[in-house]
């Protein structure tokens, strides 16, 4: 199972580094360095183009930066492939598309509320 952390204040979807060096752009998003996250991120998809938490992680990063269709497309995308289980820090288990559901709605929202 794959560890994500959903920040609800911050209105973010994210999935917390398996290793010491960020990976996943999960401290760079957690820091607001939303270039330095979609970098790092980008990086790691070219090897690693399935893994959910890389598409998520990169979603928050685009939309927090005005690419919300290139979010949006990347949320349907983790919709479209197998559902991947992954732990929250509070030990509650949810899988790939609740995140991604919860992400495109609040794309949805944030562009209601303009």
């Amino acid at each position: 199972m794959r560890l994500i952390v959903a920040t609800m204040l911050a209105g973010a979807c994210l999935t917390t580094p398996a290793l010491a060096n960020d990976r996943t752009g999960y401290q760079a998003i957690a820091a607001g360095n939303y270039a330095e996250a979609t970098k790092r991120i980008e990086a790691e998809r070219r090897i690693f183009p399935q893994r959910p938490e890389l598409m998520l992680n990169l979603a928050v990063a685009y939309a927090r930066t005005g690419r919300t269709s290139e979010a949006r497309a990347l949320y349907s995308d983790v919709l479209q492939r197998p559902v991947v289980a992954m732990d929250m820090p509070d030990g509650a288990v949810v899988s790939s598309h609740d995140v991604a559901t919860l992400g495109l709605s609040r794309l949805t929202t944030t562009l209601a509320s303009r």
